[in-house]
């Protein structure tokens, strides 16, 4: 489709409401996505996913590659199907594996209809995600179930002032809705939302909106809570907030959550590729955030660069005692080297952290840099949503755009790596902390008794086979699978509950497009 005789392929699905997206593969003919997409068929009968290719263009429309449809009702159902669907109205083919298989996944009932009030059925769920059942579909880690109860104090959003607020609740590309309460500042909806739990470090997003019949719905405020900072049974009133999850909006929501897992499923989950959430906002140019992300990678760098410092001011003497005490544990391990000690110091800090953690010396700072540059972003965002009318400069050069995407998003790549591997060491998420003390010991049993050759050997082995044993395999490195799932500091920001606080009490009226 380019000039230069490639294409930027890129892939859309739709069955019914539900649209999903590939990646983009630039300059290729042959382009390999290895991506999964689930798709939840609530008729008996089947449906038809209509899939289309496009080309991706810088600065203009995208260009149309072709189509093809999947008909659902004739595959037969638990098993596997590989297709080869000849493109439409184009050239080439896709090839798509596609498994239909029953799940009770999500499900919407009223308040009195609870799962877990009718104590047979508690026993039957606790029983499906005991630890004696570990092995039985490590897909599904576990079950969540959600009240949304009511609502107080929503913002006003309506010339009448009232607001006709629903309910959307999200985990990962599980979507669930709520009825509108018409005319109405504090809601009571009393719905009860199941979901099957396919990663334990997924976070759950409530976000409250205002019915609008011949526009888009307007935004009313948002919560996100991580599943493993849920205690279980207690109802509790979440703080309303913006869009970012950066600062209070108006009003509070009434949730009570459960959430029943298999622990040692939910560690085995974290080392295979997190499940992309596909219906998300596109990525766009911000100065404040490309300033943000700049300073977060300049933070990481920075602790690198006063390593350095610490190191060359013990080469020079500076302090006499400390460069005598250093020289002397340089020779120490230098002289008793071993593989092992490598994960054996990481486990060593890790430890040290948690009991520093315990005995109430905590070390962590709040991240109030993080925090008041989330804030002038927020400012910035309304901002723009004030001048969407005027076509600024930028948004006419959309080759430098592109770039500048590009590199707002690599910064903000390169921050989250490393201060993901802060909190690892810094336990803000106490199950993965642990969960790396386990792994280290392994590691360091391992160094200890086997020889470095036969390990190296065995890693070899299963990387050039990998692809023989499961050609369709989707890539990945455990490392990074694990890493991300750590919070980044900004996530770590966007997750903290809020109190009620009576001066943060926005009444300005804000919009976001359902869709």
């Amino acid at each position: 489709m380019d000039s230069n005789g490639l294409s930027d392929p890129y892939v859309k699905f739709r069955l019914g409401h539900q649209k999903y997206k590939s990646k983009i593969m630039p300059k290729t003919l042959n382009p390999q996505w290895r991506e999964q997409f689930d798709f939840h068929l609530y008729e008996e009968r089947g449906g038809i996913i209509d899939i289309t290719a496009w080309d991706k263009d810088a600065g203009k429309r995208d260009d149309f590659i072709g189509r093809c449809q999947v008909d659902l009702s004739a595959l037969s159902r638990e098993q596997t199907h590989k297709l080869e669907l000849q493109l439409e109205e184009g050239e080439g083919r896709l090839v798509l594996l596609v498994t239909l298989t029953a799940s009770a996944t999500v499900s919407i009932s009223d308040l009195s209809v609870s799962s877990l009030e009718d104590q047979k059925e508690r026993e039957e769920i606790l029983k499906r995600y005991s630890p004696l059942r570990i092995f039985h579909n490590l897909k599904d880690v576990g079950f969540l179930q959600v009240k949304v109860i009511r609502a107080e104090g929503l913002m006003v959003a309506d010339v009448t002032g009232k607001s006709d607020p629903f309910c959307v609740v999200e985990l990962n590309n599980d979507r669930l809705l709520t009825h509108t309460v018409y005319k109405n500042l504090n809601p009571e909806w009393n719905k009860v939302f199941t979901f099957n739990i396919k990663d334990i470090h997924s976070v759950l997003e409530v976000t409250v909106y205002d019915e609008d019949r011949d526009r888009s719905a307007d935004f009313l405020g948002k919560v996100a809570i991580p599943l493993l900072s849920i205690q279980n049974g207690e109802q509790k009133a979440y703080v309303l907030k913006n869009k970012q999850l950066t600062g209070p909006t108006k009003g509070v929501i009434y949730l009570e959550i459960d959430v029943i897992f298999n622990a040692v499923k939910a560690s085995l989950r974290t080392l295979i590729p997190k499940e992309q959430k596909y219906i998300e906002e596109e990525n766009r140019l911000s100065k404040q955030l490309l300033l943000r992300n700049f300073i977060r990678m300049k933070r990481c760098v920075m602790v690198l660069v006063n390593a350095a410092y610490y190191v060359n001011s013990c080469l020079d003497w500076d302090s006499p005692p400390r460069s005598l005490a250093a020289f002397v544990l340089f020779l120490f391990v230098v002289w008793n080297f071993e593989l092992y000690m490598i994960p054996l110091v990481l486990l060593l800090l890790l430890t040290w952290n948690y009991f520093l953690i315990i005995s109430g010396k905590d070390n962590r700072q709040h991240d109030t840099v993080v925090e008041d540059m989330l804030e002038d972003e927020e400012e910035e965002d309304d901002k723009d949503d004030k001048d969407s009318e005027k076509k600024g400069f930028i948004n006419k050069i959309y080759a430098i755009q592109e770039v500048c995407i590009s590199v707002q998003n690599i910064l903000d790549e390169v921050a989250s790596f490393g201060e993901r591997i802060k909190n690892t060491f810094n336990w803000t998420v106490p199950f993965l902390s642990w969960l790396a003390i386990i792994a280290l010991c392994v590691f360091t049993v391992i160094l200890y008794f086997i020889p470095l050759r036969y390990i190296v050997l065995v890693w070899g082995i299963n990387k050039f086979t990998k692809k023989l044993r499961s050609p369709y395999a989707i890539d990945n490195n455990e490392l990074l699978d694990f890493l991300s799932r750590v919070p980044s500091d900004v996530q770590v920001v966007q997750y903290q509950e809020l109190k009620p606080d009576p001066s943060h009490s926005p009444c300005k009226r804000k919009k976001n497009n359902l869709g």
